[in-house]
Order: structure tokens, then C-alpha cells, then sequence
């Protein structure tokens, strides 16, 4: 063959790339997201199912602040709902941090279990009112079957994403830390309270006698707030739309993966199952370069660094006195400081002290100067810093953000400060010792290389997973069938009852052979005595 026809053949095998696609053997997968910060990690991970050749539809409501209805990533199902989710937590969150102001005494435990118990309540009542509307929308029905979805990806803090795959029939992975009442493990795996925390416990896994009363105690805390608070919401939308109706626990538990944000570097060590799959920190990256004008104000801080404070999606200001303290505190340090506020300007700022709306908090952590994160304790940050390496200062605010924060202050990696103990004094002490205590950086390092050391990334795990349901149609042989036993046979309990009545009915009978022995005996004797 000559030179000129070989180089004939290249150029029409070229050609056929061009003018004839490749095959792709993308799936479709139907997504359920939580709005906030649940949906920047969710986002994460549809991207890089997005660059691998997935088609995504994603389920958003009408008053989304972070969901948009259009995307290259996605096509948006958008559905009505009549209340802004940005404003209703928005109150909440406000009268949170208030009556944590006020001491932490038991009437104000109580007011914020009950205001807690109250927002728990309405925010899963909004959605489990907009998606019996979807139901009700024959025509959205008919699309969402014959689009042909290979699973639905939900992320179950919400518990309508997890109703709809049953709907559908449909395989479902989970994108997962919190389910509809609280951790998720303790729906998935054995969960002993001997030694496992119960979120918002504030314990470790290392308990006194009392400490486990306590844990306890908050274990049923969630029980009634699974039994009587959420699973009602949802039974009657399960009994009408579900063949032979549900319970929304028994629906996460027949979930076919989840996938854990979360990893035993962070998280204390505990049972769990073939179908959990961690990915903690999947959405951390090498940090990219600052913005100029960033980077130059970072240059400028020299040898003593800088600080960075951030309190994540939701908060868009702490209480007043409590902002003014913490700049006259910054306005001290040597440091220069990067803080994410949204409120009004504080007085006591001072000229080390950058105020921004949003920072690119990866890259910044990412970055060598960085010293100290001043942060809530929200999963994503967390898991950032330790990806990262930078110790951090907490003042947690609510939901799981002190069970966070505490698992990196048992590891030597961050110290807390409680928003009701925050002042200028609490405030500065704890900036110097995270600032000057080399344990601090010595032990998120640590952390950080233990995070870094696994044969597989989280994000390829994650990925791997998802497409892993799509070509076996499920992952049924992961998966426990224990959640369809009673509770009493869960339990053993009908064992042990069966065991202690045959021992019973045992020493009885042996019990009665040896008196009737014994009464013949004596009948005996008195024959022969007569």
C-alpha cells in the first residue's frame, strides 16, 4: 500500500470521527435535591456525571435560591411551592441563635428543641405538599415514565425524592449524611448506644455510665420525632400513591447505595453495611489561584498570615453585639483577615480586616497563608479544612454543626467556642491558641494526609457507584433484607421468649417427674409401714 493511499484512509477515518458521534453509553438519572448547601455538593457530583455522558433531570421547586431552573448540566422539573425556602429558615435561624444568646438553661433547651421541632416539621410538610401536586399533574407523571429513567439520585433529608423512586419503581441512590430524622446510619446499620453518639447528644464515642443515660435520652428525642413528628407527614401520601403503602423509614432502608459525605478520618469508628459507600470530602479539589486583587491582599499579610471566617449559606449575620466583638478582636491580630458577612457594616473593623459577600473558600484554604478558618462547622467546610490542612476556630450554630466540630476537637484539630460564651475575651483567646498552638496544624496535617491516602478518590468511588446501579438495574445483593423482619424478631426477642419459656416448661417438668418419684417413694413407705 502506498504512502498516498495510507494517507487517503487517514483522512476519512478522521472524517468519520467528526460527522459520525461516538456512542455513549450514558444513563438517565432523575434527581432529588435538598436547596442550600446540600445542593453545592450535590451540584459537584452531577457535574462530573454530567462530563461522563449522563443525561440529568433535576426536581426543583418553584422558590429555589440556589437551584436554578436552567442549567447545561440538567433539565429542571420545576414544581410550585408557595413559600421562599431563603426566608423560611431564614426566621428560624434568627430566633435560634437568639434564645442561644440567653443561656443555656432548660427552658431555653426546651424552647429550642420545640422551635427546632417546629421548622423540622414545616419544612417537610412544604415538600411533601408540592410533590402530591406533581402526582396529581397526570401529564408530569406520564413524562417522568416515559423518559425512561435508569434511577433517581436523592438526597434524603427530604423524604419526597425517596417516596418518588417507589413511585417510579425505580433504583435509588442516596446522597447522604442526614436522613429524614437525623444521622443515617442509624436507619442502615446496627447502631449500639453504648459506644455511637446520637447527633446532637454532644458525646463522643467514648462514654461514662450518665453520658449514656444522656445518650439515650436523645436517642429517644429522635424516635419521637421519626414516629409522631415526620413518618405522619408522609403515611397518607404513602398509603395513596404507593401500592400497599409505606413507611418512610422502610423506604430509605431499601435504598440501593449510599453514598456516605462522610469517612472514619472525620467520623468516630462504627458497624456498617456492603451498600455504604464514603466519600467524604468528594467534592474537595487542589486549590486554584486567587483572584488578582485577592491574591495581592493575601501577599500582603507577610509572615504572620491570614484568617478567614466564613458561616456558610444560611447565615447571613450573627446578632449584633456578637459581630462587633469579633471585629474588635480581629481588628487586634497581627493577621490579616478575610471574613464572608453579609449584615451591616461593623463599627470596630479594622484595616486588616477584608469584609466580602462570597470568597472562594477552597482556594483560600487551599492556600499557604491561610492560618486559621473561623467557621459554623457545616459538613462542607469541615471536610475542606481537613482536605486542606488548616486548623479551624468553631462557633456552631445549629443542626449537626457542633457534632462536627466536636469530632475534630477530639482530634486535637479545632477548638470550639459556643455562641452563647462568645465575647471579645472567648473570642481572642480561642484565635490564639488555634493561631499558636502548633498541635493545631500538626494534627489537621495529620488528618489531612490520613484523608488524602485511599487507593480510590471519593469522587470516583461516587461515580463508580452510581453507574454500578445503572448496569445491574440495582444493587438488591448489597443490601440487608432485616428491615422487613418485625422488631421483635429483629431483636431476637421472640427467641429469647421462646428459649426462657421452654427452659421454664423444662425445669417444671423435671420438676414434677422428681416430686412424682418423690410421692411414690413416700407412698412406698407407708405401705410397708402399714
Amino acid at each position: 500500500m502506498s504512502l498516498h493511499q495510507v494517507s487517503g484512509i487517514f483522512v476519512l477515518f478522521s472524517l468519520s470521527l467528526v460527522f459520525f458521534p461516538q456512542h455513549c453509553d450514558g444513563g438517565n438519572i432523575l434527581v432529588f435535591p435538598v436547596d442550600g448547601s446540600h445542593w453545592i455538593n450535590m451540584k459537584i457530583l452531577l457535574e462530573e456525571l454530567h462530563s461522563r455522558g449522563h443525561n440529568i433531570s433535576v426536581i426543583r421547586a418553584s422558590t429555589s435560591w440556589y437551584i436554578p431552573e436552567t442549567s447545561p448540566l440538567y433539565t429542571s422539573i420545576t414544581i410550585d411551592m408557595d413559600v421562599g425556602l431563603e426566608s423560611f429558615f431564614d426566621k428560624h435561624i434568627q430566633d435560634y441563635m437568639k434564645a442561644q444568646r440567653k443561656g443555656a438553661s432548660m427552658l431555653t433547651f426546651l424552647k429550642l428543641t420545640k422551635d427546632f421541632c417546629s421548622m423540622i416539621v414545616d419544612g417537610h410538610s412544604l415538600w411533601r405538599d408540592a410533590v402530591i401536586q406533581l402526582f396529581e399533574n397526570q401529564n408530569l407523571v406520564k413524562s417522568l415514565k416515559d423518559s425512561r429513567y435508569d434511577l433517581v439520585l436523592a438526597d434524603p433529608a427530604m423524604g419526597p425524592g425517596v417516596v418518588l423512586a417507589k413511585y417510579l419503581n425505580l433504583p435509588l441512590v442516596l446522597n447522604v449524611r442526614w436522613i429524614t430524622s437525623g444521622e443515617g446510619h442509624f436507619v442502615l446499620a446496627p447502631s449500639p448506644l453504648s459506644y455511637i453518639p446520637v447527633p446532637g447528644s454532644g458525646l463522643t464515642d467514648n462514654m461514662s455510665f450518665f453520658q449514656r443515660v444522656k445518650n439515650m435520652l436523645f436517642y429517644g428525642l429522635v424516635l419521637f420525632q421519626e414516629k409522631f413528628l415526620l413518618q405522619p407527614i408522609y403515611d397518607a401520601m404513602c398509603d395513596k400513591y404507593i401500592e400497599r403503602g409505606c413507611n418512610i423509614v422502610s423506604l430509605l432502608q431499601e435504598a440501593d447505595i449510599w453514598l456516605f459525605r462522610s469517612d472514619f478520618v472525620f467520623d468516630f469508628p462504627r458497624p456498617t453495611m456492603p451498600n455504604a459507600v464514603y466519600i467524604g470530602g468528594f467534592q474537595c479539589k487542589p486549590a486554584q489561584p486567587l483572584p488578582a486583587d485577592l491574591e495581592d491582599f493575601v501577599q500582603s499579610a507577610g509572615e504572620h498570615g491570614v484568617i478567614i471566617m466564613s458561616l456558610g449559606t444560611l447565615v447571613k449575620t450573627l446578632p449584633r453585639e456578637v459581630v462587633e466583638e469579633i471585629a474588635t478582636v480581629f481588628a487586634k491580630v497581627p493577621q490579616k483577615v478575610i471574613w464572608k458577612h453579609n449584615g451591616e457594616r461593623p463599627s470596630t473593623l479594622g484595616n486588616n480586616t477584608l469584609i466580602v459577600d462570597w470568597m472562594p473558600q477552597k482556594d483560600l484554604l487551599g492556600h499557604p497563608q491561610i492560618k486559621v478558618f473561623v467557621a459554623h462547622g457545616g459538613t462542607n467546610g469541615v471536610q475542606e479544612a481537613i482536605y486542606h490542612g488548616v486548623p479551624v476556630l468553631g462557633i456552631p450554630l445549629f443542626f449537626d454543626q457542633y457534632d462536627n466540630l466536636l469530632r475534630l476537637q477530639e482530634r486535637g484539630a479545632a477548638k470550639i467556642i459556643h455562641l452563647a460564651d462568645v465575647n471579645g475575651d472567648t473570642f481572642e483567646e480561642g484565635i490564639k491558641e488555634v493561631l499558636y498552638k502548633d498541635s493545631y496544624r500538626q494534627n489537621m496535617h495529620r488528618l489531612s494526609r490520613l484523608h488524602k491516602d485511599q487507593p480510590l478518590a471519593p469522587m470516583d468511588k461516587a461515580v463508580f457507584w452510581v453507574e454500578y446501579v445503572m448496569h445491574h438495574k440495582g444493587a438488591a445483593h448489597l443490601r440487608t433484607e432485616a428491615y422487613k423482619m418485625p422488631w421483635y424478631s429483629y431483636y431476637c426477642l421472640d427467641i429469647i421468649l421462646f428459649l426462657i419459656t421452654a427452659m421454664i416448661v423444662l425445669i417444671l417438668s423435671v420438676c414434677a417427674m422428681v416430686k412424682r418419684v418423690c410421692c411414690k417413694r413416700k407412698n412406698k413407705k407407708k405401705i410397708k409401714q402399714k
